[in-house]
């Protein structure tokens, strides 16, 4: 080989690993933009109470972990009794924190969550932190233990049940919070008041953005309901995560998204950042009512802003439930 060629081929590998490397560097770049805003304070909740729901498993979990690592007594809320145990095990190991507790809690299931309710009135007189983040996503057509369409009756009137049983308590601790986890996909939601559960029209995909924009709507009219307590009651969107809230997405879709995921997809632990940051930030004493993404303030779309439909919602989502509410 002459030393032309050689001299050729050398730069051609070179070029070649370059340009290898700089794309492997724009990709990396590209994932940790992706991976959104972090908590980055280390302010802690030394023996504050906090429920999770959902937490035994991602960004849930992921959340238990850092709330306990920051000292709070958590109680993790979950349907599957083994999963729920095995979860508080790992997040006890993680965060070296044995103020673990797990609670079963069926939000398919209003008896189910009047018992949640009724053990942790037995077991507790405050609660700091409600972080109602449990949830079912794009799931086939099914319906709750009452009858409720899943997405709106696990997402939405699941926690809105949840979270009045709780108000009490909330009420009585100074400086609680509520947390409420929605999505970005709100903005594809539409509640048809004659069409609530379905009974007209199904698409799981807009059954499930509806129920995200029942949750920003509720946390809304909740806010306003709440402004004379030291209650205050917020949602978010945690971004694009690559969790388990996907297993009833089809399997093309996954095998066609899988080489995206790691690049444009938030892992849990991302994922729970804004969760964290609305739950123990000092400067969000006050805030209510509002709308977060990547750990800032943002605004959701003019949907979720309709104060009539909020109110109409919470009157609905009170007559559906069972809850007599007048006043909170």
């Amino acid at each position: 080989m002459s030393s032309n060629v050689l001299i050729t081929f050398s730069v051609s590998i070179f070029a070649a690993m370059l340009s290898l490397s700089l794309f492997i560097i724009i990709i990396i770049m590209i994932r940790n933009y992706m991976q959104g805003g972090k908590y980055k304070k280390s302010t802690l909740i030394d023996g504050k109470i906090v429920i999770i729901t959902g937490a035994n498993t991602g960004i849930g979990k992921e959340t238990a972990i850092d709330l306990a690592k920051r000292g709070g007594k958590i109680y993790i809320a979950c349907r599957n009794e083994k999963r729920g145990q095995n979860a508080q095990m790992e997040i006890i190991e993680k965060s070296s924190n044995m103020n673990v507790h797990f609670l079963q809690l069926d939000l398919a299931s209003m008896d189910s969550i009047r018992k949640f309710s009724r053990k942790f009135h037995e077991l507790e007189s405050q609660l700091h932190i409600l972080i109602n983040n449990a949830g079912v996503m794009a799931c086939p057509k099914s319906y709750t233990k009452d009858g409720f369409e899943m997405h709106m009756g696990v997402n939405h009137l699941g926690h809105f049940l949840l979270t009045n049983l709780l108000l009490d308590i909330l009420k009585n601790t100074p400086n609680s919070r509520i947390v409420n986890v929605s999505s970005l996909f709100h903005i594809v939601g539409f509640i048809w008041k004659s069409n609530f559960f379905g009974e007209k029209f199904y698409f799981r995909w807009h059954a499930y953005a509806t129920s995200k924009l029942a949750n920003i709507l509720f946390t809304r009219e909740l806010a306003k309901r709440l402004k004379s307590s030291n209650t205050t009651a917020n949602s978010l969107h945690p971004g694009a995560v690559h969790s388990n809230l996907q297993r009833h997405v089809s399997s093309v879709i996954k095998i066609l998204t899988t080489p995206f995921q790691w690049i444009l997809f938030k892992d849990t632990l991302a994922g729970a950042q804004t969760t964290i940051f609305l739950s123990v930030d000092p400067s969000l004493d006050k805030v209510t009512g509002k709308y977060f993404s990547d750990c800032r303030q943002c605004s959701p779309l003019f949907t979720a802003k309709n104060d009539v439909l909020a109110k109409w919602l919470w009157e609905k989502s009170e007559e559906l439930t069972g809850l007599a509410v007048k006043e909170i």
